[in-house]
């Protein structure tokens, strides 16, 4: 545990780190990770995102300080901002289902965009130093389907809510860094990260290929999907989570890095239809062909048949780059939803496990997040 806190260089050991939407699937790995490297971490959401929830099954309430407080609140999220005074914000909170999006847009558009112009205002005035990582989305882009990565200055926007929802949260933390933050007195640093695609034991969100698979196969059910030569850059969850933390730790030191925008992503090589995915991912059911598996429906809206990102800005100014190669990938998560589904539930120190061995993944490769 000790080599864990000296990782991104020992900088969240004893700090405040606040977590906005802590109880959903990437904030719930977030908390773990901060809390092994020693951070002191608070979080906020709005509610428990799904049932199960893997906030709930690894009671992670009892390892920070949690509240909940929708970002929507204005006043109360300001007042929990300045009580709390943290070194570090990582924010989190969105609505984050496509297919949400299209029957519910105004609160998509309200929660991913208004919720980061709160958390953006709530720190404009403070009289402490703070490091923001806002999270936002792969599919701010304006996606035209072409085959290489979208880079940071590409064009944002999107056809469908949620990923114009995205686009404007961008638009809205570039707008806050110009007016604001880009001032030399400013005591707000900030960096914009993007990820997508993020696979992992723990997510139980609806209409997410991965934990729609694990509901299905794990009552013998077949798994309806919609588009399923659709192209993916998949990854672990733990992958961006080193990004964020590694982006946290050169801005803490790093001035020039304020307003910045990067993009976390696997290898090119990881590219893979939905079809390829379920494949892997079946292999450890007990059926003999993934026919019996997978039905095939129409979708009713539209979806992107090929997106991903290029990451060779993170690898220039963050030295980041990503540990884990397909096979991994799947190998962490079907382990995980394995252990969880023999007895529906899942110890703490199995993702403590799990983290501990993706960081020694990193530091065989000689990544410099896992070498400090």
């Amino acid at each position: 545990m000790e080599n864990l806190v000296k990782m991104f260089g020992g900088i969240y050991k004893g700090k405040k780190v606040l977590v906005t939407g802590n109880t959903g699937f990437k904030g719930a790995w977030l908390t773990i990770w901060l809390n092994q490297i020693g951070a002191e971490v608070y979080g906020i959401s709005n509610e428990i995102p799904t049932q199960p929830s893997i906030f709930e099954v690894c009671s992670l309430a009892q390892n920070l300080k949690h509240e909940f407080l929708n970002v929507l609140d204005f006043q109360s999220l300001k007042q929990k901002i300045d009580e709390i005074r943290p070194d570090f914000i990582f924010h989190l909170a969105a609505q984050a289902i496509v297919s949400d999006s299209y029957s519910n847009p105004l609160n998509t558009f309200n929660t991913n965009i208004i919720g980061t112009a709160n958390v953006l205002e709530a720190v404009r005035v403070l009289d402490f130093e703070v490091s923001l990582i806002m999270i936002t989305s792969d599919k701010c882009y304006e996606n035209v389907e072409w085959t290489w990565g979208y880079r940071e200055n590409d064009r944002l926007g999107g056809k469908d809510p949620y990923s114009a929802s995205k686009g404007g949260a961008e638009l809205v933390i570039h707008s806050y860094y110009e007016s604001f933050f880009k001032k030399n007195d400013s005591k707000v640093k900030l960096v914009s990260v993007r990820a997508g695609n993020v696979i992992g034991g723990g997510d139980w969100a609806v209409n997410r290929i991965v934990p729609d698979a694990m509901r299905s196969w794990s009552k013998n059910l077949c798994l309806v999907i919609r588009s399923p030569y659709a192209t993916r850059p998949w990854q672990h969850v733990l992958e961006p989570l080193s990004g964020y933390l590694t982006a946290g730790m050169k801005l803490f030191f790093n001035n020039k890095l304020s307003g910045e925008s990067y993009n976390f992503g696997p290898n090119s090589d990881q590219s893979h239809t939905v079809l390829e995915l379920l494949t892997k991912l079946s292999s450890k059911w007990n059926k003999s062909t993934l026919d019996e598996m997978v039905q095939v429906e129409k979708s009713s809206f539209h979806e992107a048949g090929l997106l991903k990102l290029n990451c060779d800005k993170a690898l220039h100014d963050l030295d980041w780059k990503p540990t884990l190669n397909f096979e991994q990938t799947i190998e962490f998560t079907s382990d995980w939803y394995f252990e969880y589904y023999k007895s529906e539930k899942i110890d703490l120190s199995f993702l403590e496990k799990q983290i501990i061995l993706f960081s020694e993944v990193a530091k065989s490769k000689k990544i410099s997040w896992a070498s400090m």
